[in-house]
């Protein structure tokens, strides 16, 4: 079938999903402008500061709005953070202490942390600390109750670390539903237990944050849903207030924590993201289940398939074969803004032990919220992609992907 037959064909069976998608997006998008309002958001917070950055007003208002928008009672927002695994980093470091035990409920957690935790040896990482760390594996996509119940009881755990989306693991993606009932099982029986969930790619898709159910802390990054495409860098820490000040600390120093940190102009940027990003995640849903169906049609294995609640941002697409995926990630490439005329080839990356082939045409560099899509060079040679700001380019881009593999 011709390419935009299919497309056109695919999207009049989408109408009722979409539909969908628009009112979760209104619903986003009131909950964000009330935050705006409730804290009187003016001119006057697009004001930089430089150096120490002491009394940052603009800076201090964008993290009381992360904070009503996803239910904490703080947040640190800064484009001091590198990136979303640096703020997980920070995290990490801020709530453990020599001897203190780790505990991933939601198995081994993405690449970038392996160094971080030690389950890949590095001088600097959590082990070289002495704190300890152990994993639990998913059970048929869910959390292993009974084996995390028994895990608690006979050990004293200090966090337990959850990690929503898949990362480049064939699991799906973790629902604030499952979230809200394992939280449920740890704090019955030991109410101490630090619950810290990773909710990178899953801000604005379901109505309820992980905060908002029980956890105490979560983490995203900034190029990712929340920044909607226009913040050019950074991340967010939102739980509870003391949880969040040690992270403070530990970003800074201790004795100044979230009191400094120069803004250097990126107020206006964070605040413009979080007002669009209800809308460019909507677009990256419909881009996403669209694919989703396109694909399905033409034979692959696609997960979710367009008829799933989602709780990310994130299609995989299961090619079984490393030459398709080359070519349907350099076709995402050259449906792209930026670099159009590049061609991604497999190549190490630090933090990751395969080979990676990644296309990300984006204004900003890593930004996984414009259309991207990546994945290892390891059976069965799945491509993971994100995005896009809109719905229009997004198609476009699969376009320009599916004519370069059929």
């Amino acid at each position: 079938m011709e390419v935009n037959n299919l497309i056109n064909e695919s999207e009049k069976e989408l109408k009722d999903i979409y539909s969908d998608i628009d009112n979760r997006c209104l619903y986003f998008s009131e909950k964000v402008l009330n935050a705006f309002h409730n804290n009187n958001i003016s001119e006057a917070c697009f004001n930089q500061t430089t150096g120490y950055g002491y009394g940052d007003f603009g800076r201090e208002k964008i993290e009381d709005v992360f904070a009503e928008i996803f239910g904490g009672e703080k947040a640190l927002v800064r484009n001091q953070f590198i990136s979303g695994s640096h703020a997980l980093n920070v995290c990490f470091f801020a709530l453990l202490r020599p001897n203190d035990l780790l505990l991933s409920i939601s198995g081994t957690p993405y690449d970038t942390l392996h160094e971080v935790i030690g389950i890949k040896d590095n001088p600097s990482s959590l082990k070289s600390f002495g704190i300890k760390y152990d994993e639990i594996d998913l059970v048929d996509n869910d959390f292993n109750y009974d084996e995390i119940k028994t895990y608690i009881t006979n050990n004293k755990v200090k966090v337990i670390e959850i990690q929503r989306s898949r990362g480049y693991s064939t699991r799906k993606s973790l629902s604030v539903d499952k979230l809200e009932k394992v939280v449920s099982l740890i704090k019955s029986i030991d109410k101490d237990i630090i619950i810290m969930v990773d909710n990178c790619y899953c801000e604005f898709v379901e109505e309820k944050t992980p905060v908002e159910v029980g956890a105490d802390i979560m983490v995203g990054s900034l190029i990712k849903n929340p920044g909607g495409f226009i913040a050019p860098n950074g991340a967010y820490i939102v739980g509870k207030e003391n949880l969040v000040n040690l992270c403070g600390e530990r970003l800074t120093l201790p004795g100044e924590g979230v009191e400094v940190g120069p803004s250097l102009g990126i107020n206006k940027s964070i605040l413009q993201g979080i007002y669009l990003a209800p809308s460019v995640v909507a677009s990256s849903l419909k881009t996403a289940v669209l694919t989703s169906k396109v694909l399905e049609k033409l034979g692959y294995k696609v997960d979710p398939i367009f008829s799933d609640n989602r709780v990310d941002i994130v299609q995989t697409i299961y090619f079984n074969n490393p030459e398709k995926l080359i070519k349907y990630t350099q076709g995402i490439q050259m449906g792209s803004a930026i670099d159009s005329n590049a061609l991604p080839e497999p190549s190490d990356m630090p933090g990751y032990d395969d080979k990676i082939i990644m296309a990300s045409g984006s204004f900003t560099q890593g930004s996984s919220i414009e259309i991207s899509c990546d994945g290892p060079l390891r059976e069965p040679f799945i491509a993971y992609q994100q995005g896009s700001v809109t719905y229009e380019y997004g198609k476009l881009a699969l376009k320009k992907a599916l004519e370069n593999i059929i």
